[in-house]
Parts: C-alpha cells; sequence; structure tokens
C-alpha cells in the first residue's frame, strides 16, 4: 500500500553529511545589532583596552560546508519551519520512510513495455527496459521530491572500490508516483508521444534523464560533480543529501566561527559571515535563488556561492521560440527568474520572499493577502469585483488566475507565469500568443463540452492549434470575445502596436520588416534586460548591416545581459575594428562578458592586441574553459573548446577535444562534422602544398598528397557517421527546419546531390523565410543547371535581404547563365 506524505513532525530520514567541523556544543545568544549611546561610546573610548569587542578574520580566511546540525543550536525555529519542506524533501535514500509509491507488484504498461514494482527484501525494485532494450530488473536507491510527483532513480557503473560518499551514475526513471492521486504514471517528454528507443537520448537511461547531468546541482547542497573525462565515469560528492541551510545561505564555517568566539559583534568587514541576502540590494538574493530556479543555457564558471553575481557563473535563457511564447508568457518548463525578470516586479525592487517564506518554502499568506499585503491600496481597489469582473471568492477572483496563469508540466505539476502580467488578450488575436482570459473561457469557443474536454487544458490547445484549422478557429474565437470583454471593462491598451511581442513574433518568422522593431526594442531601456537581450540576439539573424550599429551603441550598457548580446553579434567586424570596440569589455566587472568579448577576440592574430589586452585575453579565456568544463561529461562542452582552439589555429588542440566529445558523448551529432570540417581544410592545404612541391620537382610532395588522401578518407567516414545520427533526428523530428538543412547540406558533400535537393527543398517549406537556407538550395540547384527554380530562390533571398549585395551578384549570374542556357533574355 501506499504512504501517506511525510510531514514536518514525522520522524527524518537519516542523512549522509560529510561535515568535518563538528556542531557548537551549547547554544549561545545572538550578538546584538543595535546597542545603545554608552555602549558606543565605551566601545569606541575603550576599544584599545577591550580588544575582544570585535572579530576580524583573517582576510584569506575561506568558509566551508559544516552541515545543518551546526545551525540547528541557534536557529530551532528556522530549522523546524524547513523541516518537510520541498527543500528539506528534494532527494533522500529510498527507505521505508521516504517512498511514497506502492512497491507490492505493481504493473505500468506503457508503450507495450510492462514494468514491474515489487519488493526484494529492503530493496525497491522495478523490472523494466533497460538501456539494451532488454527487460531487466533495477534497484531503487534514491527518491525525487515529494509532491505532487516522485520520482526514483537508478545506479549505474558503480566499481566496488567507490567510498561510500561517492554516488556514480544516476538515472531517473520515466515511471513516476503521483502522489495526489496515488498512482503510477509514465513521464513522456514533452511532445513526444512515440516509444522511445533504448538509445534516445529521452530514454530512462540517456543523458537527458541523468542525475549527475540534469538534477543533481539543485536538489544537494556542495554538490561536486566529478566527472572523470578519461574513464567516462561520476564520482559524485554532496554535503547533505537536500537543499539545507547553506545550499541558500552558503558554507557557514565562518559564520559559526564568529558566533562562538568571545567578541560582542560580528566581523567588521565580513558581518555575519554569511552571504546577505536580506540587504538594501535585491540582486543577492533573486540571484542567488536563480542559480537553481533558472533555465540556464551556459555555465559560466564554477564555484557559485550564495549572494554572488548570477552572470558571473550562469547565463539563464533567453525569450527563445522553444521556451518562451512571443510575448515572454512561458512555453516550455524555465523555472521562474526568467519570467521574473520581464516582471514590473523585479523592476521595482521586488524579492522571492517578498511572497515566499525563505524556510517553508510556502507562500506567506493565502489567497488574494499574497499581492494585497503589499498593494495596500484604498479598500476595494484590487480585490473587489468592480476591478475583477467575478464573483467574490470565485476562483476567477484571484489575483493568480489573471496575472499568473498555470501552465502543467511534468503531466500533473501546474507551475504558475512569474512574469506577473495584465492579460492581453488583443495582442492574442493579432499575434496567437496565450491570454489568461481565454485559458479560462474556452466555452466561447463554440466547441461542445465533450470536445472540450478531449482537447485537454488550454495550452494543450495551443499546441494543436498550430496544426488543426478547427482548434485554430475555435482559439480565434474565444480571443476575440476576450478582447471584447477586456476593452469594454478595461480599455485598450496603449502599447498594442510597440509591445517587445510584435518584434519578437515578427523575428521568428524572418519578416524582413522585424528589423526596425527589433533595433527600437534593444534600445529601449524602458524595456526589460532580458527582452531587450533576446531582441539583440534576434537582430544577428539579420546581418551585420542591421545589428553591428545598434550592438555597437550597447556595448556599454548598464545590464550585462545585453552587454554581452551586443558582443555577439560583432564578431564579424574587421580586426582593428573589432579590438578597439570589444577588447575593453575583457575587464568587463561582470565574467559572462569577459569571456563573450575572449569568444570575441580568440580568432585573431595575437599582434593585433597590445600586451595588455592579450594579458586580458588569456585570462579571460581560462575562465571561459573552466566554465565550459563544469558540465564536462557533455560533448557540447568539448565542442565548445574545439570550435575556440580551431579559431585560434590550435588544430591539434581542436581535433582533441573534439573527439573528447564524441567520446564522451557516442551518439550526438555536431562533434563529427566539426572534426570532418577541420580536417577537409588540413587536407585542402596539403594538397596545395603538395602541388606547389611537385611543380618544383620536390619528391616529399608525394607524401604531401598521401596524406591528404588518408585524411579524406577519415572526413569521409566522420561524415558518414555523422549522417546515420541525423538521419535518426531527422526521423524522430521531421519538422525541425534547421535539422532538414543540415542533413542537406550533408548530403551534398557526401555526393548525394538530389537526396541533398530534397532535403533542403523541405528546409525551405519548413522556413520559408530563412535567407540561408534558399541560398544554398539555390547554389544547389545552380550547379544541376536548373536556372529557373534557383532564380526564385534568389529573388527570396533578395525579399528577405535586400541590401545583400553577394545575393545580387548571383541572381545576376543566375539569369546571365540562364540566357547562355537557351532561355530567357537577362533583364537590362
Amino acid at each position: 500500500m501506499s504512504k501517506s506524505r511525510r510531514t514536518k513532525s514525522q520522524p527524518h530520514a537519516p542523512r549522509n553529511t560529510a561535515s568535518d567541523t563538528p556542531p557548537l556544543q551549547t547554544p549561545r545568544a545572538r550578538k546584538p545589532l543595535v546597542i545603545t549611546g554608552l555602549v558606543v561610546a565605551t566601545c569606541v573610548l575603550g576599544g584599545a583596552v577591550f580588544g575582544d569587542w570585535w572579530t576580524t578574520l583573517p582576510d584569506d580566511a575561506t568558509a566551508n560546508y559544516v552541515g545543518r546540525q551546526s545551525c540547528l543550536q541557534c536557529h530551532q525555529k528556522q530549522m523546524q519551519d524547513w523541516t518537510g519542506s520541498h527543500h528539506d524533501l528534494a532527494m533522500d535514500r529510498a527507505t521505508d520512510e521516504t517512498v511514497l509509491a506502492d512497491f507490492d507488484d505493481v504493473h505500468v504498461v506503457h508503450h507495450d513495455v510492462d514494468s514491474t514494482m515489487f519488493r526484494d527484501g529492503d530493496k525497491f525494485m522495478v523490472r523494466t527496459e533497460g538501456p539494451t532494450g532488454e527487460m531487466g530488473d533495477f534497484e531503487v536507491k534514491y527518491v525525487f521530491g515529494v509532491t505532487p510527483l516522485q520520482q526514483y532513480m537508478v545506479e549505474f557503473d558503480r566499481t566496488p572500490d567507490m567510498p561510500d560518499n561517492e554516488i556514480a551514475r544516476l538515472q531517473v526513471l520515466r515511471l513516476c508516483w503521483d502522489t495526489l492521486k496515488e498512482e503510477w504514471f509514465y513521464l513522456p517528454p514533452p511532445d513526444v508521444s512515440e516509444k522511445l528507443e533504448p538509445d534516445d537520448d529521452l530514454h530512462w537511461t540517456g543523458v537527458t534523464m541523468c542525475w549527475n547531468t540534469s538534477c543533481a546541482d539543485c536538489h544537494s547542497t556542495n554538490l561536486q560533480k566529478n566527472f572523470d573525462v578519461r574513464t567516462a565515469r561520476f564520482h559524485t560528492t554532496f554535503s547533505e543529501i537536500d537543499v539545507s541551510c547553506e545550499a541558500c545561505h552558503g558554507p557557514g564555517s565562518l559564520h559559526v566561527q564568529l558566533a562562538g568566539s568571545r567578541s560582542l559583534f560580528w566581523d567588521r568587514k565580513r558581518g555575519y559571515g554569511l552571504a546577505q541576502l536580506k540587504g538594501v540590494e535585491t540582486r543577492p538574493q533573486i540571484d542567488t535563488c536563480a542559480q537553481c530556479h533558472s533555465r540556464r543555457r551556459q555555465s559560466v564558471h564554477p564555484g557559485f556561492r550564495p549572494g554572488d553575481n548570477f552572470y558571473d557563473h550562469h547565463d539563464n535563457a533567453l525569450l527563445t521560440s522553444l521556451l518562451y511564447h512571443p510575448d515572454g508568457q512561458i512555453q516550455d518548463e524555465v523555472y521562474v527568474h526568467g519570467s521574473f525578470l520581464q516582471s514590473k516586479m523585479f523592476q521595482k525592487g521586488i524579492r522571492c520572499t517578498d511572497c515566499h517564506d525563505p524556510h517553508t518554502a510556502r507562500l506567506k499568506h493565502e489567497g488574494n493577502q499574497v499581492c494585497t499585503s503589499c498593494h495596500q491600496h484604498p479598500a476595494g481597489k484590487y480585490d473587489t469585483p468592480a476591478h475583477h469582473r467575478h464573483d467574490a471568492g470565485s476562483v476567477g477572483a484571484q489575483c493568480v488566475e489573471c496575472h499568473m496563469p498555470a501552465k502543467t508540466y511534468m503531466e500533473v505539476d501546474p507551475r504558475r507565469d512569474h512574469s506577473l502580467r495584465v492579460p492581453r488578450p488583443d495582442l492574442s488575436v493579432t499575434l496567437g500568443t496565450p491570454n489568461a482570459c481565454s485559458g479560462c473561457h474556452l466555452e466561447q469557443s463554440g466547441l461542445t463540452e465533450k470536445r472540450r474536454e478531449e482537447l485537454g487544458e488550454y495550452a494543450d490547445w495551443l499546441v494543436r492549434a498550430a496544426t488543426d484549422e478547427e482548434i485554430k478557429q475555435a482559439l480565434q474565437r474565444v480571443d476575440a470575445w476576450s478582447r471584447d470583454r477586456f476593452v469594454e471593462w478595461y480599455g485598450e491598451q496603449q502599447d498594442r502596436d510597440t509591445h517587445f511581442a510584435n518584434a519578437l513574433s515578427a523575428a521568428r518568422e524572418g519578416d524582413p520588416g522585424a528589423t526596425e522593431l527589433l533595433k527600437k526594442t534593444a534600445t529601449d531601456r524602458r524595456k526589460t534586460a532580458i527582452v531587450r537581450a533576446t531582441c539583440l540576439q534576434e537582430l544577428g539573424q539579420y546581418g551585420a548591416e542591421h545589428a553591428n550599429e545598434v550592438s555597437s551603441k550597447l556595448l556599454h550598457d548598464p545590464a550585462e545581459q545585453v552587454r554581452a548580446a551586443a558582443i555577439a553579434n560583432l564578431q564579424g567586424l574587421e580586426s582593428r575594428e573589432l579590438v578597439d570596440q570589444v577588447a575593453p569589455l575583457l575587464n568587463d566587472p561582470v565574467r559572462l562578458v569577459r569571456e563573450q568579448a575572449a569568444r570575441a577576440l580568440a580568432p585573431l592574430p595575437r599582434g593585433d592586441l597590445r600586451g595588455s589586452q592579450r594579458d586580458a585575453l588569456r585570462r579571460a579565456l581560462d575562465e571561459f574553459e573552466a566554465g565550459m568544463m563544469v558540465n564536462n561529461e557533455r560533448a557540447g562542452s568539448h565542442m565548445m573548446i574545439g570550435v575556440l582552439r580551431a579559431n585560434q589555429g590550435d588544430v591539434v588542440g581542436a581535433e582533441r577535444a573534439y573527439e573528447t566529445a564524441i567520446r564522451v558523448e557516442p551518439n550526438v551529432v555536431g562533434p563529427r562534422s566539426n572534426l570532418a570540417e577541420m580536417l577537409d581544410r588540413q587536407a585542402d592545404q596539403l594538397q596545395q602544398q603538395a602541388m606547389q612541391y611537385a611543380q618544383a620537382q620536390n619528391p616529399a610532395g608525394r607524401d604531401l598528397y598521401v596524406q591528404s588522401v588518408e585524411i579524406r578518407e577519415r572526413v569521409a567516414g566522420l561524415r558518414r557517421e555523422e549522417l546515420k545520427l541525423l538521419g535518426r533526428d531527422v526521423r524522430l523530428v521531421p519538422d525541425n527546419g534547421p535539422l532538414r538543412y543540415r542533413y542537406g547540406l550533408l548530403l551534398y558533400l557526401l555526393g548525394e546531390e538530389d537526396k541533398a535537393i530534397l532535403e533542403l527543398e523541405e528546409a525551405c517549406r519548413l522556413n520559408p523565410n530563412s535567407p540561408d537556407f534558399a541560398m544554398a538550395l539555390a547554389l544547389l540547384y545552380q550547379k544541376h543547371q536548373r536556372y529557373e527554380a534557383a532564380i526564385e530562390q534568389m529573388e527570396r533571398v533578395l525579399e528577405l535581404r535586400p541590401n545583400d549585395a553577394s545575393a545580387r551578384q548571383l541572381l545576376g549570374d543566375l539569369n546571365r547563365q540562364q540566357f547562355d542556357s537557351g532561355g530567357v533574355k537577362p533583364p537590362g
């Protein structure tokens, strides 16, 4: 039978701690922060006599993790609040107390795989499809989370000589326990309905379900991943298994030392000896929460400690089409931070603990009081039907239903959008974005109640509307109804035509008219930094003529994300101009910006930089490489190092990095293509040298030619391997235009040009506003003397890039070639 959820009052499971510092033996009263004027005067006048009034730690004193037992002596109330919280229950060993699911020979069938959950003595076991595709028995070692679902983890690759405090590779089962319904369910990846093959990265034994890679950093305290690239094995450790005190406050040894000293006050320089999360500045707290509550797109540098600048260690994802709707509402799972950065609350200095209790991890108040505790306007201004237009006490009368609509993730976990926005059905009508009004009033769709129930929640309607005309029209009816009600009650919104959603929506469609909208939004400091940085990133797809001028102006913007995005757009500048504009940012106070500057300058000859600039570049590149190695178990990190080495002319280092990428993730696409392209250039150079030697009658030319042939054979082998992997991905995601484009180019390089044309045609159909896709197809048509088709593609390119001189030249060449082949006379 399943067990009820463990609560704070129930006994706590034994924990694994790696604390080297024993807890304080006797509780002490807290040191006073405010003292009377008499005592102050005594301190000042008697400072020379009473040396113990202040404690001064050595400048090189380093804080270490000491475990929550060291906190318990003085902070019993906070410990009581934390016990039983979601942070406390983030992860545990699998025991009779912590496992909530039913393991009494329960069967779950998913995609014809009949899985069984059972007990083997004290062990919790699952019989299911393993990494080879065969059925196997796997022991559940750890549990993850507590509500609304609990997940279960299996350990692989553990060797007999591993220390007890090290964890090998943990894989998270897709068989989960719904703690509210008390039943098992299979958790599929988002938007994937077919059966996952065992070699699929999304399979429960694949890299995306690897705890060490995807989960551990935010579910345990002081996590050290410790992936050994040589053996491809994890030796992961933590100081505490869950999200404990020091995960948020930082390592506590100095605080414990100060608390145990005989002095009256805290340290002159370090205060409490912990992160300052409640000071005047809001960023330290928000950045501390964001280390886990954000969708991070890259690691900038290891060693984040609470209170650090987020962008010295991480970089949150921008408002890309896979993650957010064009108006910034959540689409995929983004973990709050990117949404909150868009909000007026963030701009006005609101921080996480204004709404959430940091120890219970629950809201501080019930219902609308969470909002009205701060929004204390004249009585009845907001929490009244005169404002929300719903019956008092109803679901629609709740502030969050309109301003923080929810979307369900992981099948059973509804999460609210933290951009705290006003519903915008007017944008839904013009752009197709969601809005809270339509999400609650689907009865205005004109569809029957039965049909509405079949379609599921609002988010499911939005997905299906992209391919289902019936649902698309139904949503248009709901949006129009919602817009009319909104205008009737609140009037027209003044920013309908200037809202950033217009710029991002146009950019995602590849609309040439998006450039001016993107420029205006990127330079408008009234817009949030994440919005402006996103606009800069989108502007980059339109070429240097549009991106360079605006990006140059924003290199010294106050927002670090904007500066970083601006640098990325300038990498195509001429050497001298690039150095003049970007080199000063090698000394930017924020590491993310320094690393972006280093990546932009790395391909330049070292002679183009002055001595101090070269030193700064070397330091920033060292930081960048350290950041990449945070995820050294992923191929992408080694690919980035390979690209850096290749740009620096270090062929040997680049080859080593690409080969490492292939070894750590053999089934990933990318590193083989990069390595093949680099080796192809190397073969070209050898052939040219061989020809020069042959002309000079130098016999060494033959050896060079043989070398080039051997390299070409290796290149062909790498590309054939890559073709299999890309073909697999195309079969899995056939409607992905960029993937079809890459597949088509690879077919061309392998000499399969007819197939390449078909793939590029499909890529252009899926992404009709991509000038790069159209250009590639035109060149292939030209090679096959299909001039009319090539001209049609180049005319499309010029519609998208009217100032592209090289495209105009190619169009002229095609017209002449068509004329010479007996076609129509070229214009002019």
